[in-house]
């Protein structure tokens, strides 16, 4: 007698989600989008919006407090050289600048976000991750970005996988998690979608695509799956979830483009900083050059 076996609940509720998994049908899907809404959305009050979901980054292995401290100064000075402008999202840094951003920041709508459970790797002990991540938050961290642990993912050990970021979402306390899944190592739509899916139900509160680091960054396609992975469960659960493009995007083209796949797949309800984030910096003078109509500097 044959025995029955039941699949685990990792890869059933990945087995249960509907989201497109052909990569040719997510490319057309994408270049359909672009085709009929991109113009539309090329304009300067879009080019507002858009500086307004920044999450203003400098990961680089020169950061120092005196640098950082500098770095956020520009976004304290921002408001006063463009007044009718609003903000960046938030400054992005390793974990051990959490206490200089604190310090130094003065603009209360601007929120603090760092990197941690051993970024980009994400290769490190889990109890070192935990702690990485409790000290960032407990020295002002608003918001964690960690690397879904790729290793575990490709070997199909996807308890592992879900454990450790359920781990880290306990770790941030009242801090929001972003699961950075590292599309260009994922490359695939089915890795893509799998990976959306076992981070969502894990306790995700953004799905982000890219370190930015060792591997390819955002691509629109990914965007795309993973768009798609947060509507089909915010429809289950009525949860909703944000997302977030880092690598690559740096003109304001890239970012409208962006802009226009998240509207038309999730809607108007995510076209706010709190669902919509983009992780750059080259970015933010390019936007601001667009909008102002001349080449700036500012940060």
């Amino acid at each position: 007698m044959t025995e029955n076996i039941q699949p685990d609940k990792y890869t059933q509720a990945i087995a249960e989600s509907h989201v497109v998994e052909d990569d040719a049908k997510v490319a057309e899907a994408v270049k359909k989008i672009l085709d009929e809404h991109f113009e539309e959305n090329n304009n300067t009050e879009v080019y507002k919006f858009l500086f307004n979901t920044i999450d203003l980054t400098t990961l680089r292995a020169i950061d120092s407090p005196s640098s950082v401290a500098r770095f956020t100064e520009a976004v304290n000075n921002f408001e006063e050289l463009f007044p009718s402008l609003p903000n960046v999202a938030a400054i992005c840094v390793y974990p051990n600048f959490a206490s200089v951003v604190r310090t130094v920041l003065e603009v209360s709508s601007v929120k603090l976000a760092c990197v941690s459970g051993a970024f980009p790797s994400s290769q490190s002990f889990e109890e070192v991750k935990i702690a990485e991540t409790s000290l960032a938050v407990a020295n002002g961290a608003d918001e964690i970005d960690i690397v879904f642990n790729l290793g575990y993912f490709f070997d199909n050990d996807y308890e592992s996988v879900c454990d450790e970021i359920t781990e880290q979402k306990e770790a941030c306390r009242d801090a929001r998690l972003k699961v950075i899944l590292e599309t260009g190592a994922l490359k695939t739509a089915r890795n893509i979608k799998a990976a959306s899916v076992l981070s969502l139900y894990s306790g995700a509160d953004f799905l982000k695509t890219s370190t930015g680091k060792e591997y390819p960054g955002a691509s629109l396609e990914a965007a795309y799956i993973m768009a798609q992975c947060i509507k089909e469960y915010y429809e289950k659960t009525g949860n909703r979830v944000g997302f977030k493009a880092s690598g690559g995007v740096r003109t304001a083209e890239d970012a409208v483009k962006y802009y226009t796949v998240i509207k038309e797949v999730l809607g108007e309800e995510w076209l706010t900083n709190e669902y919509f984030r983009i992780g750059a910096s080259s970015l933010a003078n390019s936007l601001l050059a667009s909008i102002v109509g001349h080449e700036v500097k500012h940060f």
